[in-house]
């Protein structure tokens, strides 16, 4: 029972719309679990780890502390030792409410009047909508990608236009793309075959560390089955159901990014029987520790329908870094039937 007193004040308060469990994994284990070539450290940046607001637009019907928290380790790890450079120091100096701040001043849309912009998109198979936007009146600028509750940032190119590939969450798609400022533009496609595909997205603002994790058919971490944003894609067998994939989206080199990752499988078109494991994992590192995180989940139904649910997660202080917090049950598991 002390033990589990500890941990709980270790981890601080996570407060999510279900029951979830809760593991940590200490920094060798995750490296033999993960790979330690893609569990390479972020350097730190002052970049905001979490933006107030992100959230706040949705609606969370139940919230509920979580206690059932279990912390694994090697027996043998020894405690990780932050940088003590100038940067980290202030960096973890920061309050969440100083870090919980509006994006940079800098980080604005145009102030062009009269700026003429047109978006489109067509149907692309698996799914997916390919989006087109021209607006030659604002190069180089931040926008924000908005589709039945996915929301991601990307940013036009030197000629002001911009080219996304977007798993669409329904048939008839509507794809907003805003400035900062309000201008922006709408695109409408009808995503005939997205009744064959099953889908799941993970997405947060800023440097938090989130991962989503789909291990197919009983598959291990570090197995072909094991999908996820560090591993190798599968070069065929996506469209026809022999395994899933996973994109992401949202440009993370702009300030206060929102990245989204959704993960796919053609569940209507699979000739296999079983379950695919889905969890969502944080690192903990130095932009993200000793902070609180937020991100949300969307899983769309073979209904068309779209079931959200918001996480908030204090992660632990920066002595935990390169460790991983383990949530799982924050999405439901995909069950498929041969077809």
């Amino acid at each position: 029972m002390s033990h589990k007193k500890e941990i709980i004040t270790a981890v601080g308060t996570l407060a999510i719309a279900v029951g979830i469990g809760f593991v940590m994994q200490r920094s060798e284990a995750a490296q033999e679990r993960y790979g330690k070539e893609a569990r390479a450290s972020v350097a730190v940046n002052s970049s905001s780890v979490a933006g107030a607001g992100f959230l706040g637009a949705m609606r969370t019907d139940e919230l509920i502390e979580v206690q059932a928290i279990e912390l694994t380790s090697a027996s043998d790890v020894a405690p990780v030792t932050p940088p003590q450079s100038e940067t980290a120091v202030q960096r973890v100096a920061a309050s969440p409410a100083d870090v919980l701040a509006p994006p940079p001043a800098e980080d604005t849309a145009p102030q062009i009047a009269q700026c003429e912009m047109t978006a489109s998109a067509e149907a692309v198979p698996g799914g997916m909508a390919m989006l087109h936007l021209d607006a030659p009146c604002a190069p180089n600028e931040r926008l924000t990608v908005h589709h039945n509750g996915l929301i991601f940032t990307q940013a036009t190119d030197d000629a002001g236009t911009l080219k996304v590939l977007v798993p669409a969450l329904a048939k008839d798609g509507v794809f907003i793309m805003a400035f900062s400022n309000g201008d922006g533009a709408v695109a409408q496609v009808s995503v005939p075959d997205i009744d064959a595909f099953s889908r799941v997205a993970l997405q947060w603002r800023g440097q938090a560390g989130f991962q989503l994790h789909a291990r197919e058919f009983g598959a291990s971490y570090g197995d072909a089955g094991h999908v996820w944003s560090g591993g190798e894609a599968a070069a065929t067998g996506f469209l026809n159901g022999e395994t899933g994939a996973l994109m992401r989206l949202g440009d993370p080199e702009l300030a206060d990014p929102l990245v989204a990752e959704v993960y796919t499988f053609a569940a209507g078109r699979s000739g296999r029987d079983g379950l695919i494991d889905l969890s969502v994992e944080t690192e903990i590192t130095m932009q993200n520790c000793g902070l609180e995180v937020e991100a949300q989940t969307l899983e769309m139904s073979d209904r068309g329908t779209i079931t959200t649910r918001d996480l908030t997660l204090a992660v632990p202080g920066c002595d935990a870094a390169g460790d991983f917090l383990v949530l799982n049950n924050l999405v439901t598991d995909m069950k498929v039937a041969s077809n």
